[in-house]
């Protein structure tokens, strides 16, 4: 079983950054990707961004583009996502999530391993 835990969610003024962390543990598999989704009152899960630690490939969701960033970190297993010129439009539940088969995919139903998630608030 794979344990995804989220961190760096907070408040944040429109037009400020902040920085999410995800760190997955237990048993991971030679092809791997992870990504991030947000989650807001009343409306649907909507993708944010994916990477694959198999191959060099990200991909975006269009509302984030040229905004956020995700990255590899140096620990094992490890995503960041860099936020910057937040909108009160970014406001959500953000959510870490992992897939075995090492694809990049803005689909949520693909992933397998899903973490608690983590609020992101933007308010003036």
């Amino acid at each position: 079983q794979v344990q995804l835990v989220e961190s760096g969610g907070g408040l944040a003024q429109p037009g400020g950054s902040l920085r999410l962390s995800c760190a997955a543990s237990g048993q991971t598999f030679r092809s791997f990707s992870m990504a991030w989704f947000r989650q807001s009152p009343g409306k649907e899960r909507e993708f944010v961004a994916a990477t694959s630690f198999n191959e060099a490939a990200t991909y975006y969701g269009d509302s984030v583009k040229g905004r956020f960033t995700i990255s590899k970190g140096n620990g094992k297993l490890t995503v960041h996502l860099q936020m910057n010129n937040l909108k009160p439009e970014d406001t959500a539940v953000y959510y870490c999530a992992a897939d075995e088969s090492g694809l990049l995919s803005k689909i949520g139903d693909r992933y397998d391993y899903w973490g608690q998630g983590t609020q992101v608030t933007v308010s003036s």
